[in-house]
């Protein structure tokens, strides 16, 4: 029996009967074994899916997506962000709009109906917006090719094969071998986008998205499907004829599985999407700050040229901070932590990492040289909604502890700091202006 579990990061699953909520829910036998067997092949990976607690619960770690199971199950995890007044659909928009936004699309793609009015797991929601990219790029027009063809008909047709003809046995002279091109849509792209439109088709619940899926596939029915996806995604075309080709690209990765770093998976049952919450919020504000740093301002996200140290005149312990801001010969470095932290409670250090600082330590003195302002950014909630007072590791470098406001999509703290961002927008005269 298909049945849909949607529940937050770090819930406790069970097989025993239970009150379901956002926490804790429980979950057929065989969705429990797979989900213990899965987190066997994270483990080898160095990661961890889930934590076993005996043998009737476990608790989940900081992954969030669509889990579908071979029992028909499909374990939906949607980010933990608010303690208390969270609600599924409110969950659901949050982690839409964070995959959305980190996919890169162009601005026009983003829109509050398809963030929040199409209430349905992660997967149904990905498919939808798959569909109706490959139904605008259908209706633009598929890209074709010529194809060099070789066969034997009773008609002259291109260039005929002499020495296959000369060959040719006894009787069947009225046959001609020949080569000739034809213009096909077997292209690398339209064999990525046939593929993941079968795996649409055969994986979507949703009718609006199946029936989509089923005329589309009418449409593309000349296409074969990919065989080689790693090979037909290092030959997707960029140049400008393929320009409406682009928008429908991080859907069909993400479809097949392939969008790195983000995407860690499983066996492939139906369509299944983890994410890992800290990539995902990291990308997230990387993405916001991209999109307001000044225009004579440099960005990298992540930044990767420092060394921790050097031995035998080789660079040792890469130093990669999530993003480095660069304004002439001054720098900033920013780096994302999907942790809570408690504005109150200075006795505990307000429950942040020494480690993380040991981190932005080395990147300060690296990368900045010893001077400058660090920051590490945090999601902003209840118990923590304004910027700590800075920490200081020598009177020239200094390190900001911010939040980030993931509902109205503000970095708390900034503005007092010689950060280069555009100011929020002022309209003057109708106009928005930016400072």
């Amino acid at each position: 029996m298909n049945a849909v579990v949607s529940v937050r990061e770090y819930a406790r699953l069970t097989t025993a009967p239970v009150v379901s909520s956002l926490d804790c829910a429980q979950v057929t036998t065989s969705a429990f074994d797979y989900l213990c067997k899965l987190s066997e092949s994270f483990s080898r990976s160095g990661a961890r899916l889930v934590q076993v607690e005996g043998r009737q619960s476990l608790s989940l770690d900081s992954y969030v997506g669509v889990i579908q199971t071979p029992c028909g199950t499909t374990l939906e995890i949607v980010p933990k962000h608010h303690e208390v007044g969270d609600s599924l659909p409110r969950c659901r928009a949050l982690l839409r709009k964070m995959i959305q936004a980190t996919l890169d699309l162009p601005t026009r793609e983003v829109g509050i109906a398809a963030l929040e009015h199409f209430d349905a797991p992660l997967s149904e929601w990905v498919m939808r917006r798959y569909l109706a990219e490959l139904d605008q790029l259908v209706k633009r027009g598929l890209r074709f090719d010529y194809h060099r063809v070789a066969e034997e008909l009773p008609f002259l047709r291109g260039q005929l094969n002499i020495m296959a003809q000369l060959r040719q046995a006894p009787g069947r002279e009225h046959r001609f071998h020949v080569r000739h091109d034809v213009f096909l849509p077997d292209r690398p792209e339209n064999r990525l986008l046939k593929l993941a439109l079968d795996r649409v088709r055969l994986s979507t619940k949703d009718a609006d998205n199946w029936r989509l899926a089923q005329e589309l596939s009418f449409m593309l029915a000349e296409v074969p499907a990919s065989r080689q996806v790693q090979a037909d995604l290092r030959a997707w075309g960029t140049d400008r004829l393929m320009a409406h080709y682009r928008s429908a690209k991080p859907w069909c990765e993400l479809i097949l599985n392939r969008w790195m770093p983000l995407a860690v998976l499983g066996e492939q049952h139906g369509l299944s999407l983890l994410f890992p919450m800290e990539k995902l919020f990291e990308k997230y504000v990387a993405a916001w700050l991209r999109g307001r740093v000044k225009t004579e301002t440099q960005i990298r996200t992540p930044a990767a040229s420092e060394s921790l140290c050097r031995h035998a005149d080789n660079d040792m312990f890469r130093l990669e901070p999530d993003v480095l801001i660069s304004s002439g010969a001054q720098r900033w470095v920013l780096d994302m932590k999907w942790k809570r932290i408690d504005s109150a409670d200075a006795q505990n250090k307000y429950k942040l990492s020494q480690n993380d600082f040991y981190q932005m330590f080395a990147y300060g003195h690296k990368y900045m040289q010893g001077a400058g302002t660090m920051a590490l950014i945090y999601p902003k909630s209840a118990l923590f909604a304004e910027a700590l007072k800075p920490f200081h590791f020598s009177p020239t470098l200094q390190l900001q502890v911010w939040p980030f406001d993931l509902d109205s999509d503000n970095l708390v703290g900034w503005q007092a700091s010689d950060l280069p961002l555009r100011r929020p927008a002022a309209v003057e005269n109708g106009v928005a202006v930016h400072f």
